[in-house]
């Protein structure tokens, strides 16, 4: 497979529906110590798009090049691997020679589907030799590996907004819609909050992370999302909203809405008065403004791939599909190395500080 590459300014990428592909995550990025560049590409079996690539030098003199939920448009599943060595070569004509790898967060379907026909959980996937071997096969340098974590959502649960807003509703799990209703009796608001208030959620950010075990990202994190010229691009819109009961703010979410998909991106809540439901007040207040703006999907994030009580993710997975909705199943993380060396060097940090990599990328 051959795929023919050419550099073009990052201004110049294509609107996406992919947050993590547009022009506003690059100057998002930017702010947090990242380069970006933007390449457009044609292979050989007529796949064709354009692609974001961040880089970044690392503490240990060397750099890497990330390509978040990209390349956005790829092959079937079989010729995934072919694609993304010969995609990975010609990138390296016009990257820098300290880079160590390339990293590559694939949005395409996973190759390894539940049955979903009984509720089942998802079942195991193959040993990551085995995944790596079904990758590579085919390919001149068998030189994909799968990462040691996924960085974006590889399982996230999609809500189909193309439906009345009240069929939206009617396709919600009971207690869902006994939960908003109730944080509408209580006299629950949602608003859209200025920046000014980007402390507070922050505040509320910090609760939920101790409350759920979870490391919390700096500050600068959030505000990166606000900048003037990130906040600024046509194409992508953020929306910060808390909900509260009178002077209390029960919770916090950051969205963005890329094209026609509006994304979860950050949530908080308060660990005082959540019998208010100020969570579910937030997200169907979310999902009737993406609605409104002519969004076909609503991602909310992260869930376990299936109801499997002992995943970290199962919370969220019980929360969210309460709304209804799919979840979708990506490809996850993989790996180019470069410099053989510095790739392992790398992976050994990462395997024992997955969090602190999980957030810097």
């Amino acid at each position: 497979m051959n795929i023919e590459v050419k550099p073009k300014k990052v201004h110049a990428l294509l609107p996406t529906d992919i947050l993590f592909q547009s022009v506003y995550w690059s100057k998002v990025k930017s702010h947090l110590g990242w380069n970006p560049l933007a390449f457009d590409y044609q292979s050989s079996t007529g796949h064709k798009g354009d692609i974001l690539i961040l880089i970044r030098t690392l503490e240990a003199g060397f750099a890497v090049a990330y390509v978040p939920q990209g390349p956005e448009v790829g092959p079937e599943t079989e010729k995934q691997g072919l694609f993304l060595e010969a995609l990975s070569l010609n990138l390296l004509k016009h990257l820098d020679s300290s880079i160590a790898f390339l990293r590559y967060d694939l949005p395409w379907e996973s190759a390894y589907m539940p049955d979903e026909g009984n509720g089942q959980s998802w079942p195991e996937c193959p040993p990551v030799r085995l995944r790596e071997m079904r990758m590579n096969f085919g390919t001149l340098t068998w030189n994909l590996r799968k990462a040691d974590a996924d960085l974006t959502v590889a399982d996230a649960l999609i809500l189909d907004l193309r439906r009345p807003v009240e069929k939206i509703f009617s396709d919600m799990k009971p207690k869902t819609r006994y939960n908003i209703g109730l944080a509408r009796k209580k006299d629950v608001s949602v608003f859209r909050a200025s920046t000014e208030m980007l402390p507070v959620f922050y505040n509320l950010y910090l609760q939920t992370a101790k409350r759920n075990g979870f490391p919390s990202c700096s500050y600068r994190h959030f505000s990166a999302l606000f900048s003037a010229t990130a906040h600024s691009h046509k194409w992508s819109e953020t929306f910060f909203l808390l909900s509260a009961k009178g002077p209390d703010i029960l919770a916090g979410g950051i969205f963005v809405i890329s094209g026609r998909q509006a994304l979860y991106l950050f949530g908080a809540s308060s660990s005082e008065r959540r019998d208010l439901m100020g969570s579910y007040a937030l997200h169907w207040e979310m999902i009737r403004i993406a609605r409104n703006r002519g969004c076909r999907e609503y991602d909310m994030g992260a869930v376990s791939p299936g109801p499997d009580p002992g995943h970290p993710f199962y919370g969220m997975y019980r929360f969210k599909t309460g709304f209804g909705g799919k979840i979708v199943h990506r490809r996850g993380t993989w790996d180019f190395p470069i410099h053989e060396m510095k790739y392992d060097s790398f992976r050994n940090f990462e395997v024992a500080n997955r969090m602190k990599i999980a957030q810097s990328m």
